[in-house]
């Protein structure tokens, strides 16, 4: 059964806007088992749509289309589509209602352009949007549909999970695809794959398929069935397997941060944890907090910036700064200690480094970062070289330094 999906809109065109409608919708269909024929982007233009709405009519039996169902002038996929369907607008009724509601719950005034939002397609099926203005529309020609669905990320996805998704399952009876993804960090993508070559091989013999998702700091592997859940327990072997192959490598599954797997260890071990940072400025600290329940482990960080603040606030000698520099083994086990002591924690993760673009030298080159972090039984420091990429320098340093705790705190080597 193939899919495809369209995104309307001149904002995703010229990049104002990022397209992450494409990217969820993809990998939603694709887990209810359709294969993605195509996925394009086009302007809020009539024959554009038109055109490509008449390609994929040809080659796929269901199409998604998201974006133009706004209340501006080039808001145009509504008619558009009552165009190519045949069909005349008509007031709904219902629709007008929630329009109504949703201002009314506002305090805002509803114009004429809002009201006509409520004007749609006779021969479709009004999908209800809970948090919009915007209506979804299923339209069903011969065996073939087509669902039209707002461009706001939220409205669009609550629409998908509550109204499209289960009539999708009724019509086509797809087998859903069963898949489980493994959370690794520390090791790319080339390297990884030389470790687990014979365990990929044999996933493969064993009538599953496997996916390397690589990004900054993380490859997340993922392993899936097209049979379903009835090849849930194989996976979970499989899975199980790699876990005790490379547990200095393996952290998690389903996309669950590391830094709530840390949390998580922290908590259940009933140890404290702090941070003295110098050039993530404190987003080690902030990855930790974005979690509930964070002030269970994590008592506070130090921002350690300059060298003066180095030496007030952790206690980094002056002498280690002249000697060794700020980013170095020397100053960053210092500050390590020291932030133990004054924040009166299990744990400290310290981190100083270059993250560029700037102040990078032949000896210390943009990129260069020391992370340590001190535990009940001293003190590890690491040195890492990361790229020239500020932003993902700083990602990367944050990501680095949550695996080498997590390695500590379970002992691994």
């Amino acid at each position: 059964m193939k899919a495809g999906i369209i995104t309307i809109g001149d904002e995703l065109l010229i990049g104002q806007t990022i397209n992450s409608n494409a990217a969820w919708i993809g990998q939603v269909l694709s887990n209810q088992g359709f294969d993605l024929y195509r996925s394009v982007t086009i302007r809020d233009d009539r024959d554009d749509i038109l055109t490509v709405v008449d390609e994929y009519m040809r080659h796929v039996e269901l199409i998604i289309v998201t974006g133009g169902l706004g209340p501006t002038n080039d808001d145009i996929t509504k008619e558009t589509l009552a165009e190519y369907f045949q069909t005349e607008l008509e007031l709904h009724q219902q629709v007008l209602q929630n329009i109504e509601q949703f201002f009314a719950q506002r305090g805002k005034e509803m114009l004429p352009k809002n009201i006509a939002q409520a004007d749609l397609p006779k021969d479709a099926l009004i999908l209800d949007n809970q948090n919009g203005t915007a209506a979804g529309m299923w339209f069903e020609r011969k065996d073939k549909v087509l669902v039209s669905l707002p461009g706001v990320p939220y409205e669009m996805k609550a629409i998908m999970e509550d109204e499209v998704i289960p009539r999708l399952k009724s019509k086509f009876r797809v087998a859903g695809n069963y898949y489980q993804t493994i959370m690794t960090q520390g090791v790319g993508e080339s390297f990884l794959a030389e470790q687990i070559e014979d365990w990929e091989n044999r996933i493969y013999a064993d009538n599953l398929s496997l996916a390397y998702l690589p990004s900054p700091g993380i490859v997340k592997l993922r392993v899936t069935s097209k049979k379903g859940r009835d090849d849930a327990h194989k996976v979970q072997v499989y899975l199980d397997e790699l876990q005790k192959k490379i547990p200095q490598f393996v952290y998690g599954m389903n996309d669950v941060s590391i830094f709530e797997v840390v949390g998580d260890l922290l908590r259940t071990q009933n140890s404290t944890l702090g941070t003295v940072e110098s050039c993530t400025g404190g987003g080690i600290a902030n990855q930790f907090i974005q979690q509930s329940g964070a002030s269970d482990f994590f008592m506070g960080g130090l921002v350690t910036y300059s060298n003066t603040l180095k030496r007030q606030l952790a206690g980094v000698q002056d002498s280690t700064l002249q000697a060794y520099g700020a980013v170095s083994e020397e100053t960053v086990r210092e500050m390590a200690a020291g932030g133990k002591e004054r924040l009166n924690v299990d744990y400290v993760i310290a981190v100083s480094g270059i993250a560029g673009p700037s102040g990078g030298t032949e000896e210390k080159p943009v990129g260069t970062v020391w992370i340590a972090v001190a535990h009940p039984e001293g003190i590890v420091a690491q040195k890492f070289l990361f790229g020239n990429h500020r932003g993902r320098n700083l990602q990367k340093t944050e990501l680095y330094a949550a695996n080498m705790l997590r390695k500590i705190a379970m002992r691994i080597e």
